[in-house]
């Protein structure tokens, strides 16, 4: 239930224009601080995974992992995706709360 609670508020998001999908596009947002909470699918790659953990923390950015390519991607009506960045702090806070919660059940 609160899982699609999340990609609901993912697909929100993204209607707001408030969501980039992309390696490329989030570590470069990630480095001018654009990006507020990063999310990683929870089944990219290893090394995918430790690139973005690692740019994440080096620039103090929060960063989880939720869903799948195609859980994402759908939220977002788009293809499977393995990376999403969200640039609002509103949203973010709201969806880290989200993710923070559903891993406790």
């Amino acid at each position: 239930m609160i899982k699609d609670q999340i990609l609901n508020f993912l697909g929100l998001a993204m209607r707001a224009g408030k969501v980039k999908s992309g390696e490329s596009v989030i570590l470069n947002d990630i480095k001018t601080k654009k990006i507020k909470l990063v999310i990683v699918a929870t089944d990219a790659s290893e090394n995918t995974f430790k690139v973005m953990k690692d740019k994440c923390k080096n620039n103090h950015i929060p960063i989880r992992c939720f869903g799948t390519r195609a859980d994402l991607g759908g939220a977002l009506g788009k293809g499977e995706r393995v990376n999403i960045g969200v640039t609002d702090n509103g949203f973010a806070k709201k969806l880290l709360s989200m993710i923070d919660e559903y891993r406790k059940e």
